[in-house]
């Protein structure tokens, strides 16, 4: 076992209006299974970078680990080459026999390491690079969001792969994932760095617990704030006329003042003033203490959203539809039937590949011309689809030439991005910077304001932080709308689908 030291260390980008990490320092061991926990843009990633080398950076990192970073780049003449013949080049010294081994172990049939890798699926592509990973010794390995894109079958594979594994660093926002195989987490607050004994779970219930005793001790200080405040004011206000009765007086309104008066009175206006003084300085203390209470609270703000409501109860009829392509002699699925009825939210669940978003481009009548159609689609009339497409490329320039590119209110989009956690600095950059996660989020936001009858959404949460999921996942329980969804992240599905289609 040997550890990782950050010291204060301090980290912005070229160009940015924002430090990534300004003078942290913590420490990890490296047998340990760590999840890596934070809102997009907090810099997950980017830590994984910084110890990879990859970056400068103030303070320090000190450690004899040798690192390894997953997911390794394929270029476009290994995507044309079996895995077998490049495996060497993705990691100095690794042997065939052991990456066999470790597929072995997820249940994997290794002649996939002499197919072309283009032909592989995403599933298959990511454990072969799983194995060719772990197929080293003592190295400490960085992870960073391995079930992106995966069928729910091949992320069981992996968690309960990974469950078997040490000595890793996990950046994922799949809490299944999370519970499954990590024993460590190391969150990115707001603020702050903690690194705690457990799983994601574990965490945030001591996270919840810990935040409602800050809340809970906010309004007490927010009490004594307010008590203390009137004191002051009272004390400050009897101050003041003392100091006015010191000099001089009235011999009418004071007939029997004595002649020591002056000399009372200044003495207990300065005892007064000093009171005020102490009183002051308890009411900045008590802000102070109250300041530090609330840096890292994750509020999931409640989002907000106007859906349409259509006069048609069925808003999609499927009946033995079936899709071809011409030049193939086997659908990509047939003979399938299911409705889509209004208030129902309906996932569509499959292995990568079984044509889910086959169906979703058929409802939206983009399918290309090679795709013969058989069967019955009937779609409602006068229906309106708000669409989130898996791709993000298409984003580019700012928020507001955005806006005005897609025709939608800045001010409104600006605001769901807000409640999403997007910085005010955000706004003014070029989306070509962001993170994917903030992309999806763009995405995800320009769907939620845009009224329709039916929001169609292709895995949605790939790169969305945790938090950000629990915000929408409590929308969508909240709302009355109409969903058709592919996502992956089985704990979202179980609790936000009221129907599921196996495909």
């Amino acid at each position: 076992m040997a550890q990782i030291l950050v010291n204060n260390l301090t980290f912005g980008y070229e160009g940015s209006f924002d430090l990534i990490f300004d003078n942290v320092s913590f420490s990890i061991d490296t047998d340990w299974k760590l999840g890596l926990i934070g809102r997009n843009g907090k810099g997950k990633s980017t830590f994984l970078n910084l110890l990879m080398g990859k970056y400068k950076y103030q303070g320090t990192i000190q450690t004899n680990t040798v690192f390894d970073y997953f997911p390794y780049i394929i270029n476009d003449e290994q995507m044309k080459q079996s895995a077998a013949e490049f495996i060497e080049d993705l990691k100095t010294g690794c042997e065939s026999w052991r990456v066999m081994c470790e597929l072995n172990l997820m249940g994997v049939d290794t002649e996939i390491l002499y197919r072309p890798f283009e032909t592989l699926s995403h599933g298959e592509r990511t454990k072969v690079l799983l194995a060719v990973l772990f197929s080293g010794e003592n190295d400490f390995l960085l992870i960073d969001e391995p079930t992106n894109h995966l069928d729910v079958e091949s992320r069981v594979t992996i968690r309960e792969y990974l469950a078997k594994k040490k000595g890793f660093i996990l950046v994922s926002h799949d809490r299944e994932l999370l519970d499954g195989c990590i024993d460590h987490v190391l969150v990115l607050n707001r603020q702050t760095i903690e690194v705690q004994n457990g799983n994601f779970s574990s965490w945030w219930e001591n996270k919840e617990k810990k935040d409602s005793f800050a809340r809970a001790e906010n309004k007490k200080h927010l009490k004594e704030i307010e008590k203390l405040g009137k004191a002051a004011a009272t004390t400050a206000e009897w101050a003041a006329k003392g100091e006015s009765r010191k000099i001089g007086y009235d011999s009418i309104k004071e007939p029997d003042r004595p002649a020591n008066a002056r000399t009372y009175i200044s003495s207990k206006t300065k005892k007064m003033q000093s009171k005020v003084k102490q009183i002051e300085k308890r009411i900045n203390r008590e802000i102070e203490e109250k300041e530090d209470l609330l840096v890292d609270i994750e509020d999931v703000v409640d989002l907000k959203i106007m859906p349409l409501i259509h006069h048609k109860e069925v808003l999609v009829n499927v009946r033995d539809f079936s899709v071809t392509y011409k030049g193939s002699e086997t659908p990509v699925f047939e003979n399938l039937t299911f409705q889509i009825k209004r208030g129902e939210r309906v996932c569509l669940r499959g292995a990568n590949g079984c044509g889910k978003s086959t169906v979703i481009k058929a409802i939206l009548k983009t399918l290309n011309e090679d795709a013969v159609q058989t069967g019955m689609l009937e779609i409602a009339s006068g229906l309106v689809i708000s669409y989130v497409n898996q791709d993000t490329s298409g984003l580019h320039g700012t928020i507001r030439e955005y806006c005005k590119e897609k025709g939608i209110e800045e001010s409104l989009l600006c605001a769901i991005l807000r409640q999403l956690d997007f910085d005010r600095v955000q706004f003014v950059k070029k989306m070509e910077d962001f993170s994917e996660g903030q992309k999806k989020k763009v995405l995800l936001a320009t769907s939620l304001i845009t009224p329709a009858h039916l929001y169609i959404w292709d895995e949605p949460f790939n790169y969305i932080d945790v938090f950000s999921r629990m915000q929408i996942e409590k929308l969508i329980e909240t709302y009355d709308f109409t969903m058709l969804f592919v996502e992956h992240d089985s704990r979202f599905c179980d609790k936000i689908a009221t129907r599921t289609v196996n495909m």
